[in-house]
């Protein structure tokens, strides 16, 4: 893989606001970022205030003052805007989600951006800038889509093998978010993913190459940090894992040697400098087979602290999750995440009791003050050095030029296009030929199949299309494509984990029969091949947005050839040996790398079947 380089993209932002003055701070005096005493802000501040500050939660609304959805935020903190939940907690940082209302363009995030800084600002409010988050990961974790730039995911990344992507895919991340007034960014995963039954990792990982992840993330974390802060998540890996720590509490039962694989992107994170690391609500036996990582003191900071030297912020991730909801009570998570080490409290369900634990164990002794002034040190100190007390606002005006802008998108296009793996081409099934053949576009609802089929009519292939929702084809879906086959010169299933779904399986083998020519796309992750012995070719996209199958209609057209490779290895269906290994990937014979110009524009309007 190549280092950083030379190229970088010519986006940046422009500054937003000159010289704030923290005028309102309640904990000292006048101050800014150039001569802001951070013993003496925390000196002034209340112990409420204090834990205000390592207590970071979503919103519900637009705008800071909506009220369109005053009956979450009020079931959820007591108060109806998004402004007012900021003033109640003297919150050190909020949030964003697109189910909660906060991203629904870029131009509104903007402005509920700087209207939640004015609130924190006001009167009413903690008087210290905000840290305004989101996992924007880029491929299947965006929580703003377009016209923020799409990109093709992390494990599309990973396929590219191409460290100069990953730094420029960290730049477009750092500079967008940055232009719409968000200062941290839960990203980049640093999950090395070597199980292939992950339920929540998957293809949000860049592979299961400890090398390569390290060097693709490092890259990706330098890019990203000229803008923002980045956070590599989830500490000490979620990678091997068989339970999604949304619904239950993984364990890892590896050894210690196993683990320091998964450690190994994390020790090149804090080498590149990153501000912040993510905990993972997993129990690793190797370090302490009792508590999972979030509340775990041998995890935070005899691993994390002691033995790693990490010195930025550590964030838990959601506390909402069940792996620790279902277990502990709010109270519980809080005191002993910070008892375990971690400066911030990340989206509690009840922020109330959550504070209140904090208040009583404070009382009780179980925690001290001073720990309370560890945290809210380094928050502090990170707000100063990251330019978030100097200029917490977004530019309005940065907003169109950088977000979504030609250069970002042909990035993402380039990602794509590089990240395409051909694992089998059968009697040289590939390309296909728009100008003559008749294509049959079907698959797995959830693979969004006639977003490709629109985009390969509009490429010029006379497309018939069968469709139906849901990732379990029905029989007389897969009755319907067999019929259509007949009509086709080719068909192109899409597929969505069919490792584990006998239905698509059963579709497959049930379109091979026919005989005309079966190209699989499969669209999540990348291990599909090892259930479709029937098809006469596979490609990997690594996900089914319209960047990742803009470049699919590409392969399948011969305008690019395959370079991709893969960035895991690929059991057989029952697990017992490797069908491919680490790095395969094949291309089309005697074809340059690009046999003519990639369109780079989005897919036409097409109304399918709902998700």
């Amino acid at each position: 893989m190549r280092r950083p380089g030379s190229r970088r993209l010519a986006a940046t932002t422009s500054a937003a606001a000159a010289g704030l003055v923290l005028a309102g701070m309640a904990p000292a005096g006048a101050a800014n970022s150039g001569d802001t005493d951070i013993d003496t802000l925390i000196a002034g501040m209340t112990l409420e205030q204090k834990i205000g500050q390592m207590t970071w939660t979503h919103v519900y609304g637009a705008s800071a003052h909506d009220t369109s959805m005053a009956e979450q935020n009020r079931a959820r903190y007591g108060v109806d805007t998004p402004a007012e939940v900021v003033e109640k907690y003297d919150l050190g940082g909020v949030l964003y989600f697109a189910w909660s209302g906060n991203t629904n363009d870029p131009q509104q995030v903007a402005g509920l951006s700087n209207g939640l800084q004015e609130a924190a600002l006001g009167d009413g409010g903690p008087g210290i800038p905000l840290a305004v988050t989101i996992d924007q990961e880029g491929g299947l974790v965006a929580r703003i889509g377009p016209p923020a730039t799409e990109l093709p995911g992390n494990m599309a990344l990973g396929a590219s093998a191409d460290a100069d992507l990953a730094h420029a895919q960290g730049e477009i991340l750092g500079s967008e978010m940055r232009a719409m007034g968000i200062n941290v960014d839960f990203a980049p995963v640093l999950d090395v993913n070597t199980n292939p039954e992950n339920p929540v990792i998957g293809i949000r990982s860049m592979g299961s190459d400890p090398a390569a992840v390290s060097e693709l993330g490092a890259a990706q974390i330098t890019g990203m940090q000229q803008h923002v802060a980045a956070t590599a998540k989830h500490f000490p890996g979620h990678g091997d894992t068989e339970t999604d720590s949304h619904y239950g509490l993984p364990r890892v039962t590896y050894d210690r040697q196993t683990l320091e694989r998964h450690l190994a992107p994390f020790r090149s994170a804090i080498d590149a400098g990153v501000d912040m690391i993510m905990t993972a609500h997993i129990i690793v036996d190797a370090i302490d087979p009792e508590l999972p990582g979030t509340l775990s003191p041998a995890v935070l900071t005899g691993l994390l602290r002691e033995e790693l030297g990490f010195e930025g912020l550590i964030t838990t991730d959601a506390l909402d999750m069940d792996a620790l909801a279902a277990n502990w009570s709010q109270e519980e998570i809080a005191v002993q995440a910070i008892r375990a080490g971690s400066d911030i409290l990340l989206n509690s369900p009840d922020v109330d009791a959550s504070i209140a634990g904090v208040r009583q164990a404070i009382d009780d002794g179980e925690l001290t003050e001073d720990r309370l002034d560890e945290s809210v040190r380094r928050i502090l100190s990170w707000k100063a050095e990251r330019g978030v007390l100097d200029d917490p606002y977004a530019d309005p005006a940065a907003v169109e030029d950088v977000v979504g802008s030609d250069g970002h998108l042909e990035t993402a296009a380039t990602i794509a296009d590089a990240s395409i793996t051909l694992l089998r081409n059968e009697d040289r099934t590939l390309p296909l030929d728009p100008g003559e053949d008749t294509v049959l576009v079907v698959g797995a609802g959830s693979a969004w199949p006639e977003r490709l089929g629109a985009m390969l009519a509009d490429r010029g292939f006379d497309v018939i299309e069968e469709y139906e929702n849901g990732p379990s084809p029905s029989a007389g879906y897969r009755e319907r494509a067999v019929a259509a086959a007949e009509n086709a010169d080719a068909v192109v299933f899409t597929s969505y984990n069919a490792s584990g779904n006998p239905a698509q399986q059963q579709m497959v083998t049930a379109l091979a029969g026919t005989g005309t020519p079966v190209a699989v796309v499969a669209a999540r992750n990348p291990y599909d091949i090892n259930v479709f012995d029937g098809a006469d070719a596979v490609l990997n996209s690594y996900g089914y947005g319209a960047v990742n199958y803009a470049a699919v209609v590409r392969a399948l057209a011969g305008d690019l050839n395959p370079r991709g490779t893969l960035p895991v290895a690929v059991p057989t269906a029952d697990g017992s040996e490797t069908l491919l290994p680490l790095g395969y990937g094949r291309s089309y014979p005697g074809r340059p790398d690009h046999a003519g110009p990639p369109d780079h524009a989005g897919p036409p309007d097409h109304a399918g079947p709902r998700r």
